[in-house]
């Protein structure tokens, strides 16, 4: 396997974390206006996205490969409550 192919499979691995990160920051931004204003997008978006990526990597090393539609509920889940913990539990 060469580079560009790692770096190819490392991104489509990270994709799925990356765009619920980025919708569920953006439709959270639309759907509440002032309180989402109280955390930066970008905070919203890169702590969604690592916790994402966290439950993504716990799902590759708990089922011995990516893709399981268990993880991918899992990745909802966790990401729904990272933005709630972010709007409801952010003191900062």
């Amino acid at each position: 396997m060469s580079a560009l192919d790692l770096l190819i499979h490392l991104l489509n691995f990270a994709a799925p974390a990356f765009c619920v990160a980025l919708l569920l920051a953006a439709l959270f931004r639309l759907a509440m206006h002032g309180r989402s204003a109280a955390v930066r997008l970008w905070v919203q978006v890169a702590v969604n996205f690592a916790t994402g990526l966290a439950v993504l990597v716990a799902g590759l090393v708990y089922f011995g490969h990516d893709g399981r539609m268990a993880t991918y509920a899992a990745l909802v889940v966790v990401c729904g409550t990272t933005q709630w913990w972010l709007l409801r539990g952010w003191r900062g």
